[in-house]
């Protein structure tokens, strides 16, 4: 390679991540994933915007300032993995992601048993539940299953769930009732502090 063609090669590239992070929301490696709206001790955006928020719009959500996780802000949080029969399959398979109460915490939530949490789904399905359901299921917001990441048209790109084979409310019911409160393709948590 000549030394001409190097340096504008090395000069092209050097200008690549400036390129990304302008194009990237501020603080964040990517699009938004998941939104944790609410009653928050931390935000990285401000109110919804009717304009670009259009899902949510449709949704009927609404909030003021909010904080936005990216695909690389959610594998930076510690994971686990759990291990639940699948209604779609009734076989196991290893699902991993943060647990929701490291999600909370990250943003400043407030703790306690009767906070509110409702969960959203891009196809519009909401389920509410309370931070010690959440906490007590060790619910995680999987990002994976059996190693590969969730996708988009599948159960992900996250998949708010629990290993419904060891909690004590679900295993006894039938495979198909278990997992009401897991809504997948999960893209909105909202946060309303107990009264």
């Amino acid at each position: 390679m000549n030394k001409r063609r190097l340096l504008a090669v090395t000069g092209f590239a050097a200008l690549l991540p400036a390129t990304r992070s302008a194009a990237a929301p501020p603080g964040s490696g990517g699009p938004a994933l998941l939104t944790v709206s609410g009653a928050l001790g931390k935000s990285n955006r401000g109110a919804l915007d009717p304009v670009l928020d259009q899902m949510m719009v449709k949704h009927g959500i609404e909030f003021t300032k909010a904080y936005q996780f990216d695909a690389a802000a959610l594998r930076r949080l510690p994971a686990v993995t759990i291990h639940p029969t699948l209604e779609y399959d009734a076989k196991v398979h290893a699902l991993t992601g943060p647990l929701l109460d490291t999600v909370l915490a990250a943003v400043g939530a407030p703790k306690g048993d009767a906070v509110q949490l409702g969960l959203r789904a891009v196809d519009g399905y909401r389920a509410p539940l309370t931070r010690g359901e959440a906490h007590s299921y060790r619910m995680i917001i999987a990002l994976a299953i059996d190693g590969q990441p969730l996708a988009l048209g599948g159960l992900g790109p996250q998949w708010a769930v629990y290993d419904a084979d060891r909690v004590a409310p679900f295993k006894d019911k039938p495979l198909k009732e278990r997992f009401a409160l897991c809504p997948w393709g999960v893209y909105l948590v909202d946060v309303k502090a107990a009264a």
